[in-house]
């Protein structure tokens, strides 16, 4: 018994190491092959992603040469990082420019000795912001202190109907062309007469009653610079249901729907911050931003690029007025109206036939009960 015990002992020790062998090679085999696709994937990843330390030697040698030449300055700084930027291929993505716009400028400030709160935003083109401002004196100073820390050609403000201190705080910054007008001009008509008076290649548009950060507002020039006709803010996560909407949240989402744009649900030129491009600007006519969902609809209707890129809320950072709040409020009915009249506008010059569907039933219930 004990032979045979002990021949089936080494028989079972031989099957164990057997097996463990081929456990061993086929582990090793295995970590081999996840070495591969993981050296694979990572490879892929740099090339997607921009150097940072090649970033921060040439913000180093332009410090450099800037303490050197003793230059430094934010205009010099951002000379040096556009230079740069324009040979430099992968900054088609938003992180990954900023990111590489930050490591330019430490490695700039590590070198030159100074430091600057500019937001490094590699633009192709030029830029310019307007701003439109009705008894904002306690927010205009510091919305304005927020644009000139993007790289902006140009910055717009347009007073109308100010009895406050507005005009005071606007004149106290060096560098903004103003146009006041010292009658109520209207709502949004701000942006008509703003965008007339730049020939940048993109246009920010922003409140003077919201302080909205540099950095929030970075992506909208970007996606403009970057080949987008419209970049509007993203809001749609930030509202409730449809059941819970308000009136104007819903016709929001329904003039986008009737344009067969219902991908960007009840995001609008309405709401700030937003950016057009020149050529949209040009397009639908400076006249028409004074009704902003008419120049939105405009612009879908010539094929024009429109997305939502990034999220601001303004919905809670709101300035709660005794105009704008209360179901059916004077401000929601005039947006009501705008998005009328733009569907009118839609109408009139030519509605395709081909673009209407009529729902289904399930697609009927399915938003009378959405909850």
């Amino acid at each position: 018994m004990k032979g045979r015990s002990g021949i089936v002992h080494r028989r079972r020790t031989t099957n164990r190491r057997k097996t463990a062998g081929r456990t061993r090679i086929h582990k090793r085999h295995m970590n081999k092959k996840q070495s591969v696709i993981s050296k694979t994937r990572r490879s892929r990843s740099k090339a997607d992603l921009v150097d940072l330390r090649l970033m921060w030697k040439a913000g180093q040698r332009a410090g450099s040469q800037a303490k050197a030449d003793n230059t430094a300055s934010e205009e010099h700084a951002c000379l040096a990082w556009n230079t740069h930027a324009a040979n430099v291929a992968e900054l088609n993505n938003f992180e990954a420019a900023m990111d590489a716009g930050k490591a330019f400028m430490q490695g700039y400030a590590h070198n030159s000795g100074h430091s600057f709160q500019i937001v490094p935003l590699p633009l192709r083109h030029s830029a310019a912001a307007v701003v439109c401002a009705c008894n904002e004196e306690r927010t205009l100073g510091q919305v304005l202190s927020q644009l000139k820390r993007l790289p902006l050609t140009d910055i717009i403000v347009v007073l109308n109907g100010t009895t406050d201190d507005s005009l005071k705080q606007v004149l106290r910054q060096p560098g903004i062309t103003l146009v006041y007008e010292p009658d109520r001009a209207g709502h949004d008509v701000g942006r008509a007469l703003g965008a007339k008076m730049t020939d940048a290649e993109a246009v920010l548009f922003v409140d003077g009653d919201m302080v909205v950060s540099a950095e929030q507002l970075a992506p909208f020039l970007f996606a403009v610079d970057r080949g987008q006709d419209v970049a509007l803010n993203n809001l749609t996560s930030l509202l409730p249901p449809f059941a819970g909407q308000d009136e104007v949240s819903r016709i929001k989402a329904y003039l986008n729907r009737t344009l067969g744009r219902a991908d960007l649900g009840s995001n609008s030129m309405t709401a700030v911050p937003h950016a057009l491009s020149r050529r949209m600007i040009q397009t639908v006519k400076p006249a028409s931003l004074a009704v902003p969902p008419k120049a939105q609809s405009l612009a879908i209707q010539h094929g024009m690029s429109v997305s939502a890129p990034s999220q601001v809320d303004v919905i809670r950072s709101n300035r709660l007025r005794p105009g704008n709040t209360g179901s059916g409020n004077d401000v929601a009915r005039l947006i009501l109206g705008d998005h009328l009249e733009a569907l009118a506008t839609w109408l009139d010059t030519g509605w395709n036939t081909a673009q209407a569907r009529t729902p289904s039933r399930v697609e009927v219930a399915y938003r009378r009960n959405a909850r």
